[in-house]
């Protein structure tokens, strides 16, 4: 048995205010595009593989604490295929795709493990509000398509957090029913991250993935996920993307690059 624990992509991300705790505020529109971890019921203990399975933890991991939330200890393995500290919400989509396949019953959220963790449960096209937890079903999306980047470089978000210059930013208007692909991507045009310009200070090198996948034939929009470093563009078709993707390897070996339909 196994469960793929799909990138949290945000394609916008609107820091909106700040609690007195400290925790800042959000609206965003994320998708789960069809690419991610493997998680793996195999063998006995927690092992770990992947392209990007090194240097993680074996006894602190959201793993773990997902199969102990759930009351079992059993035989996990987990591919690592995503870049940690990345914008994607790895380590949430983790730690999701160990409750759904624990789960006998009643499927938590998952909130305890995290905030981002409820979104990455469900893994469909929500709007996210407040620290996570307000998720709201966005209405149905026309068919588009996904590359996503990173350089390679670990981003902290709590780093990229304390560098932002503004906390009260607006909200995001409601995505309207119904839409085209391009009345799609002008809707998310027309929104923001407010986590992106503190990330390029902290991280210069998010800027030239951000100029690479714009320079794209067919990229409609281009933007950091999250607190970055890993950028994104929006395709109207696959095969447009699975070129861009290709075509960004291809000059840059070192860079992740994948694409996928959104």
């Amino acid at each position: 048995m196994q469960e793929l624990a799909r990138a949290k992509v945000n394609l916008s991300l609107h820091v909106v205010g700040k609690r007195p705790d400290g925790l800042h505020l959000l609206d965003s529109i994320v998708v789960f595009p069809n690419v991610g971890d493997v998680i793996r019921l195999e063998g006995t203990g927690f092992t770990v593989s992947g392209p990007f399975g090194a240097g993680l933890s074996l006894t602190d991991n959201l793993v773990l604490k997902a199969a102990a939330l759930m009351g079992q200890v059993p035989g996990l393995h987990l591919e690592k295929n995503l870049p940690v500290a990345s914008g994607i919400g790895g380590g949430s989509a983790d730690a999701a795709a160990v409750l759904r396949l624990l789960a006998k019953g009643e499927l938590p959220d998952g909130a305890a493990l995290g905030a981002d963790v409820p979104a990455c449960v469900l893994s469909k096209p929500l709007r996210m509000r407040g620290i996570g937890a307000h998720l709201t079903a966005l209405p149905r999306l026309p068919d588009f398509a996904i590359v996503l980047v990173n350089s390679g470089e670990a981003v902290s978000t709590a780093a990229v957090f304390h560098a932002l210059e503004n906390v009260n930013n607006p909200p995001s208007p409601a995505l309207p029913k119904g839409v085209t692909a391009p009345e799609f991507f002008d809707f998310i045009n027309a929104q923001r991250n407010d986590m992106q310009e503190a990330a390029i200070r902290i991280s210069p090198s998010i800027e030239p993935v951000l100029n690479t996948l714009k320079a794209q034939p067919a990229c409609a929009l281009a933007r950091m996920s999250g607190s970055g470093g890993t950028c994104f563009g929006l395709f109207e078709t696959l095969p447009e993307a699975k070129r861009a993707a290709a075509a960004i390897k291809r000059a840059n070996p070192q860079w992740w690059a994948v694409a996928a339909r959104g």
